[in-house]
């Protein structure tokens, strides 16, 4: 079976692809770290109180974003490889 060659076009495509998935998972990073922020800060200011579900739950939340995310930049990445090597 011969090894076909990537031509550079070709190669500067994946390298764009593998790059537009490190910006997705940062996206996610950028969001999982704002709801972790907003959700401590509820948690910390007294005058939330009444709403401390609410941190808890946007707690909860940007876990499981930042959780999704990495997911979904490993998925992304095995598929870019399988595809290509």
């Amino acid at each position: 079976m011969s090894e076909r060659k990537l031509i550079v076009r070709d190669w500067l495509a994946i390298e764009r692809t593998k790059l537009a998935n490190e910006r997705t998972f940062l996206s996610y990073f950028r969001t999982a770290f704002v709801l972790f922020g907003t959700g401590l800060s509820i948690l910390k200011i007294e005058y939330f109180s009444s709403v401390r579900y609410v941190g808890i739950l946007l707690l909860t939340i940007s876990l499981v974003v930042l959780l999704f995310g990495g997911i979904r930049l490993v998925q992304v990445r095995k598929g870019i490889l399988k595809h290509y090597n």
